[in-house]
């Protein structure tokens, strides 16, 4: 199947933003911790600078409001972390992300510089 495809289903599965509760109150409160998080985590765990275009939920948060609202559970990343290494391993079903959001191989991409 081609990525494209996968990548629709996936999308139809999951719900728009809006229903997965991405709200004007987290578009504000997401500016207001990118405001005070400028750089992507993920760059900067691998010492390099990088703006910061989204707040990542470190742990996905599956619908739980509780988890989805928590500020320790945020993350900046730039869109190509966010966009390829956060959501390739997500997709693969969390098997090699550990529970703090990051790839527990040592030989991940995000690991290497």
């Amino acid at each position: 199947m081609l990525k494209r495809e996968r990548d629709r289903r996936h999308d139809a599965k999951r719900g728009s933003a809006r229903q997965r509760g991405y709200s004007a109150r987290w578009d504000r409160l997401a500016k207001l911790f990118r405001d005070r998080h400028p750089m992507c985590a993920m760059c900067e765990a691998r010492g390099h600078i990088t703006p910061s275009a989204c707040v990542d939920h470190i742990r996905p948060h599956k619908g739980d409001p509780i988890l989805f609202w928590d500020q320790n559970n945020w993350q900046a990343l730039c869109t190509p972390c966010h966009s390829s290494v956060k959501q390739s391993d997500e997709r693969d079903g969390g098997r090699r992300v550990g529970v703090d959001g990051w790839p527990v191989d040592p030989k991940h991409r995000v690991h290497v510089g």
